[in-house]
């Protein structure tokens, strides 16, 4: 059985203070019992990693970033490795986030050569699916989202897939207000476990955890983890506040 995990992605939001409260405040409002059913983990901007670090020392809750560059060192301003990541205690990692692709540009090329250096570095990718508006409305959200797939894990091994979890983000639900509803995120959810049978094994199939990512809320968690193949989610918003937070990741105990 698959267990939930849980992740916050905070975005471009807090600062030093407030990101310390909110990773204090969150460890706090979760006991033991939660840490049985779910992994949980944060992911703070760059600046505060060490700040966030600092809070949770000594809590269950993990650390993961936003973004990760594919080269060891050297002349990429402003750019961050992977080895800067482990040195701030961090697990995760966020990729191919839709505002990484439709924002800032990246490419399936650029996200698949981030999922190598991640994994090869001991990195956690959380790896970011999904379909704009129009293309959900063009009935093309199966076609965007196994090419976003087949293309960011090329070359990812079997063994590999352990430590990926893929996330699937309608582009129109993020941040939007609008949620898929429990049976739209459950038949892409479906879909890609299919393509990952395809791609790889029926063992990875079953284990590979895919997140639903996209205004999820206290009011609709538990539903949306009670479909089949929702494993967890990738929470936004609702993540920069701990009664909300808390309140999603309880729903899944």
């Amino acid at each position: 059985m698959r267990k939930l995990f849980i992740a916050g992605n905070w975005k471009m939001n807090t600062d030093a203070k407030s990101a310390s409260a909110l990773a204090l405040g969150l460890a706090k409002a979760l006991d033991a019992s939660v840490y049985k059913a779910v992994d949980v983990a944060v992911c703070p901007p760059f600046v505060y990693l060490q700040d966030v670090a600092n809070a949770l020392a000594g809590s269950k809750i993990s650390l993961g970033a936003q973004n990760v560059y594919f080269e060891d060192n050297g002349a990429f301003t402003g750019e961050t490795s992977c080895a800067m990541l482990k040195d701030l205690c961090c697990e995760y990692v966020i990729l191919g986030h839709s505002e990484r692709r439709h924002v800032l540009g990246e490419t399936d090329a650029l996200i698949n050569k981030k999922m190598h250096k991640a994994l090869a570095s001991g990195l956690k990718p959380i790896f970011a699916v999904g379909e704009l508006l129009a293309q959900r409305e063009s009935n093309e959200t199966d076609k965007v989202v196994k090419t976003q797939i087949e293309k960011g894990l090329a070359g990812i091994t079997a063994e590999q897939m352990k430590d990926v979890t893929i996330a699937y983000e309608p582009v129109w639900a993020i941040g939007t207000g609008k949620t898929a509803t429990p049976e739209q995120a459950q038949e892409v959810h479906a879909a890609i476990r299919a393509l990952i049978l395809k791609m790889y094994n029926k063992n990875i199939a079953d284990a590979v955890r895919i997140q639903y990512g996209g205004s999820a809320k206290p009011s609709n968690a538990a539903e949306l983890l009670g479909k089949q193949d929702v494993d967890g989610l990738l929470v936004g918003g609702a993540s920069l506040k701990v009664e909300d937070f808390a309140g999603i990741i309880k729903a899944g105990v």
